[in-house]
């Protein structure tokens, strides 16, 4: 059954189907940004697995810290960002699991790894049984 997601005005919606290929919290300057808090919650699925339904979203490519070009697809109306591409990445979407409908999608996506821990804030604990990497 395909999990459905878009922005917060509706303009730009997608669908993704099956399971994601990995889970993680992103602790990096740009994914605090973009997600206007202290991480950035992660999921990757399959660039086969990833259907646009609705809408055109804009993009942004800027180069990562890690030095890795990285592109992110955001609402050109509301502005929420809804996934990524990287060639750290090649051949999937870094789904922003919040932009997913389902109430219970974060509750899934129970992060394996987190990344640039270093760069976590002070009042945050790391994640039970997450793998802890400073970078992808």
């Amino acid at each position: 059954m395909a999990q459905q997601g878009g922005c917060v005005c509706g303009n730009i919606r997608f669908a993704i189907e099956g399971e994601p290929v990995a889970k993680a919290l992103c602790h990096c300057r740009d994914c605090r940004k973009i997600s206007g808090s202290a991480y950035s919650t992660n999921a990757t699925w399959p660039e086969n697995q990833f259907k646009l339904n609705q809408g055109t979203p804009k993009t942004h490519v800027k180069t990562a810290d890690s030095g890795n070009t990285i592109t992110s697809f955001f609402c050109g109306d509301c502005g929420s960002t809804m996934w990524r591409e990287t060639a750290a990445f090649e051949g999937v979407k870094i789904v922003k699991v919040g932009t997913l409908d389902d109430d219970d999608a974060l509750n899934a996506a129970k992060p394996a790894n987190e990344f640039f821990i270093s760069s976590r804030v002070s009042w945050l604990q790391a994640i039970p049984d997450a793998e802890q990497k400073e970078t992808m």
